[in-house]
């Protein structure tokens, strides 16, 4: 794995190496809105994963990852830490560990 200064920087460098597709975290799925898909935990796997932490403030921290599906599919999803972690299932909670 790499390291990266910023998460501009790691999103600018997943991109080149075919981490295309912007995805959304929904409570039991990635979404994908540029395919309309919807990818389940069983349908893909965290590649990589980085931690950024803002500066000035905790509620810059943030979380990326390099996520491909099993059609090939290949994009990241950038969260902040725990935001989301009650709004998701149990199997998304623990794919994304």
């Amino acid at each position: 794995m790499k390291n990266y200064d910023t998460l501009s920087e790691a999103i600018n460098d997943l991109q080149i190496r075919g981490y295309t597709y912007d995805f959304n975290l929904a409570p039991d799925c990635l979404k994908c809105a540029s395919l309309e898909l919807e990818i389940h935990p069983e349908e893909f796997e965290v590649d990589e994963l980085y931690r950024f932490e803002g500066m000035s403030s905790t509620d810059d921290n943030s979380i990326l990852y390099a996520i491909s599906s099993k059609k090939g599919i290949k994009g990241t999803l950038v969260d902040a830490y725990g935001v989301y972690a009650e709004n998701i299932s149990e199997e998304m909670r623990k794919k994304l560990r």
